[in-house]
């Protein structure tokens, strides 16, 4: 088995595609306009390797919990290869303000930076 796609939903379907694409290499699809679902539109954003991540907006979307830690899904995480990309993707994160956890050597062996999303959703950086 394998995770097929994560879904995220976000009040700028523009501004997300552009950072997928931008931070993570990512290929967007067409946007999907739902017939079905009025106001409902979509991009699914593949990355070279890993589940594909879908971008959906609704006019009326909620505002997740402002705590950055809640019940749900708590980030994603994306492996970009070793340290040195790491450090490096966390120094443009930095640059632009979206660096949320400077890199650092985890209790469990792993090497991560934690960065924000443009809707503030967490996505860890991690390293071999």
């Amino acid at each position: 088995m394998n995770i097929a796609h994560v879904a995220l939903w976000t009040r700028s379907l523009e501004a997300q595609v552009q950072f997928w694409e931008t931070v993570f290499g990512g290929r967007s699809n067409a946007r999907y306009v739902s017939k079905n679902r009025p106001g409902f539109e979509s991009h699914f954003i593949t990355l070279d390797s890993g589940p594909t991540v879908e971008l959906m907006t609704l006019p009326a979307v909620p505002d997740a919990p402002s705590h950055p830690e809640y019940v749900g899904w708590a980030h994603i995480a994306i492996n970009v290869g070793d340290k040195a990309e790491v450090d490096r993707m966390a120094g443009l994160a930095q640059s632009n303000g979206t660096l949320l956890s400077a890199p650092r050597m985890t209790g469990d062996g792993f090497y991560e930076a934690v960065i924000a999303d443009p809707d503030g959703n967490r996505i860890e950086l991690v390293g071999a």
